[in-house]
């Protein structure tokens, strides 16, 4: 789950969204142990100064970590990977219940996930949404799919925490094949509303399975990352949002 929002711009307002967190925190305690929480450090204080996002994300990992739940770091625009990987490895050591997103689309994560199987945190592996220049990034192709694939494998194999953040049936059903479902941790996470006949298959398999949700006024901001990832996966959400079948209200 997630409060959205990033490149927040006041003090003020990465105080806020830190105490928005840490209420969330405590709300799911409630309810239900081994959430997930995903954030973005810009939305905590990336954007105004490094020390004031890491001394936020630590409190956030505490509370987290006091009630069994798993914080996310999320990944954004390529100028900010390395200060936000340099965050992630400064927190996950004291507090392994802390991991982070790689985008596979950029030609630097072969060499970082090769460095983060050897901190703690789970991997959320990610095609990438953020536009980058060529030289950077590799476009939306069967090429990208092969490297996802590729990371996928190679995460497996060092039996590192791993969640496949995906709706791309050629990723999935390899993914099926090779039964990584029957690793304890590896587990398959899916946008709210997109897919959830796909989820639910893949839940009677016997993968693990968990549905990202967010809420938050910045909508139309997490709405473009959506179009960027794979336009037709918005339609798709619009229409089960708008008309859902007793198959989508069931597997929700």
């Amino acid at each position: 789950m997630e409060y959205i929002g990033e490149n927040t711009q006041t003090v003020q307002g990465c105080k806020e969204a830190k105490q928005e967190f840490l209420a969330l925190i405590k709300d799911l305690s409630e309810h239900q142990r081994d959430a997930t929480i995903s954030l973005d450090l810009s939305h905590i204080g990336l954007s105004i100064d490094s020390d004031l996002a890491l001394n936020h994300l630590h409190q956030i990992a505490g509370e987290a970590k006091k009630y069994g739940h798993t914080v996310i770091i999320s990944m954004e625009e390529s100028e900010k990977t390395d200060q936000i990987l340099d965050m992630y490895k400064k927190t996950t050591m004291e507090y392994p219940n802390v991991g982070i997103t790689i985008q596979a689309h950029l030609y630097r994560s072969q060499e970082d996930i090769q460095k983060l199987l050897n901190y703690p945190g789970k991997i959320r592996l990610v095609k990438g949404a953020y536009q980058e220049d060529p030289d950077i990034a590799m476009p939306r192709s069967k090429a990208l799919t092969e490297r996802y694939l590729h990371f996928i494998n190679t995460i497996v194999d060092a039996r590192h925490s791993l969640s496949i953040a995906s709706h791309d049936e050629t990723v999935l059903d390899n993914v099926v094949q090779k039964e990584f479902f029957n690793q304890a941790n590896v587990e398959i996470e899916m946008l709210y509303g997109i897919r959830p006949d796909l989820l639910r298959s893949l839940k009677e398999k016997g993968a693990q399975t968990k549905v990202y949700l967010t809420y938050g006024s910045e909508w139309y901001l997490y709405l473009c990352h959506r179009i960027a990832e794979y336009p037709p996966n918005v339609y798709t959400m619009i229409s089960d949002m708008v008309h859902p079948g007793e198959f989508e209200r069931n597997t929700y």
